[in-house]
């Protein structure tokens, strides 16, 4: 038999020093004080299955965003009117999609129609009979484009909360056209988690109209462009306290760059807002207007607080205060730097997974290693003597090799993970099983010991690469269509099948070739 070179054997040593490194902190339950910052240290994250946590599926209420842009879509129309000083008599919102504008007398509606039709791309028109009003309706090309907007913006927003959460290796992910499937491994508040998710946080300005009835608003006859909004129910209260608002928004959190907790100087927290440029200007516009009016902070559509403007606020920061906790207030802040849901989200299942039983499902996988590892360990022994032995080591060193690649693309172990490395074990020495029976024909042709092993491995390779990578492809589609628990077992079988053709071909080959390297060998104990 040939020399071997000594990169082979290299290779496999250095493999298995690095496999080693990356499996230690998974084994040891992390790095202990004495382990270098530069050596590896990430640990195999486990599934939601595996130590528990959280499981939702949201749905997102899709028509709200299209119900938001016709709102949107009546201050936009009221604005162009008066900036072309058009007469109107009103400009309501009808249903999900269609705006109305009332006008004063027929003869304007050319006109009208000719300013709005410049500024507006996404609407059809139809004219009521009499032409004493214009209807306009979003293209359902537009709404459709708002719909999917929508989910795209929750699942950013919702990702961009969890992140601030500080939950580990969370799935996130659409499920069909309007809900989100969310699992959050490890969660020890799932309480606080579902209001921090499920919260709109639609943050709003909006001015109190002074000159209102209040009374006559709570009594039903709210006066036209303006709504009646509460505040929150303060300690001691039994009623929540009223505001007639004005309708109108003048500005929102979508112009916000930070929020952060800060404390009074009685040690109350409250949570101080930035805004960008655009608000910053419009925020010193609108103080500088209203100079001793109220204006009112509203977050989904509950009035935090309404101060009356001393002055001109320059510098673009303001406050929100209330009867905070520092949790409370640490959370209103998650949610505000992350952004508001473009649409509300409703939860419509959920699963909380405990620890124990994430326990028992790991103490069950391992135990399902162990012992089918066992019997292909023993079978390939009993059946193959000396050879399955060492198909034993290739596959023992495959679990190692595993392990480490899942430790170094932080991949998430769940439970078809596990079934997916029970499975590679079988399939590990699958390989080997055809390699050791091509031998076997080989010597039962005649050909000598180390012939026999040359024709075994060269051509049952062939077999081998056409058998793995068709089910390397299966892995693939499964990874890339299949969801969280399936993209699991995706996970493991792609990477084991890589790693078994490696140590079922190279390892086992190059540790024979140095095992029978000077010697004569007459009989091979297969």
């Amino acid at each position: 038999m040939r020399q071997v070179p000594l990169w082979k054997p290299g290779i496999i040593l250095i493999t298995l020093l690095v496999s080693l490194l990356y499996v230690f902190p998974s084994l040891y339950g992390g790095t202990p004080p004495w382990w270098p910052k530069w050596l590896p240290n990430r640990v195999v994250a486990q599934g939601l299955d595996l130590q528990g946590g959280l499981y939702l599926l949201l749905n997102v209420e899709t028509d709200k965003a299209v119900e938001q842009t016709a709102e949107n879509l009546v201050d936009e129309v009221r604005s162009t009117l008066r900036k072309e000083h058009l007469r109107y008599q009103s400009v309501e919102r009808e249903g999900l999609d269609t705006v109305v504008v009332q006008l004063v007398e027929s003869g304007d509606l050319s006109k009208i129609r000719q300013v709005l039709d410049k500024e507006l791309s996404s609407v059809q028109w139809k004219e009521e009979p009499g032409g004493n009003k214009l209807r306009m309706t979003i293209k359902a090309t537009e709404q459709k484009e708002i719909r999917r907007f929508a989910m795209e913006q929750s699942i950013q927003t919702i990702r961009s909360r969890v992140d601030q959460f500080g939950v580990t290796e969370p799935t996130i992910q659409k499920q069909g056209e309007e809900r989100i499937l969310i699992q959050l491994p490890g969660l020890s508040d799932p309480g606080r988690a579902k209001a921090l998710i499920g919260r709109t946080a639609r943050l709003e300005f909006k001015m109190v109209d002074e000159k209102g009835d209040l009374a006559a608003a709570l009594a039903g006859r709210v006066p036209p462009g303006d709504v009646v909004l509460y505040g929150n129910r303060e300690p001691g209260q039994k009623n929540r306290q009223a505001y007639l608002l004005k309708k109108r928004t003048v500005i929102t959190g979508d112009l916000l760059t930070d929020a952060r907790v800060n404390f009074s100087q009685y040690s109350e927290p409250h949570v101080s807002i930035t805004f960008n440029r655009q608000g910053e200007r419009k925020f010193a516009q609108l103080t500088g207007e209203h100079v001793g009016e109220r204006m009112a902070i509203v977050l989904d559509n509950v009035v935090y607080s309404a101060p009356v403007i001393r002055e001109k606020i320059e510098g673009g920061r303001a406050q929100i205060s209330g009867s905070f906790t520092t949790e409370e207030s640490h959370d209103l802040a998650i949610i505000l730097r992350a952004g508001a849901l473009p649409a509300p989200v409703k939860i419509v299942e959920e699963r909380t997974v405990g620890p124990t039983l994430g326990q028992d499902s790991v103490e069950q996988g391992m135990a399902s290693i162990l012992i089918g590892g066992a019997m292909v360990l023993l079978f390939m022994g009993f059946y193959y003597k000396g050879f399955g032995w060492l198909a034993n080591l290739a596959v023992l060193f495959n679990m190692l090799l595993l392990m480490a690649a899942l430790a170094m693309i932080q991949a998430t172990l769940t439970m078809p993970g596990i079934a997916g490395a029970v499975l590679l074990m079988g399939m590990a020495v699958d390989a080997n099983v055809l390699i050791f029976e091509r031998i076997r024909e080989e010597l039962r042709l005649g050909k000598t010991p180390l012939a026999a092993i040359d024709h075994g491995y060269s051509r049952a390779f062939v077999t081998i690469l056409d058998s793995n990578l068709t089910t390397l492809i299966i892995g693939v589609v499964l990874y890339q269509f299949g969801t969280g628990p399936v993209r699991g077992f995706a996970v493991t079988l792609s990477i084991g099948l890589i790693i078994s053709m490696f140590t079922a071909i190279f390892v086992t080959r190059v540790t024979l070739d140095m095992l029978l390297q000077g010697r004569h060998v007459k009989q091979l104990s297969i």
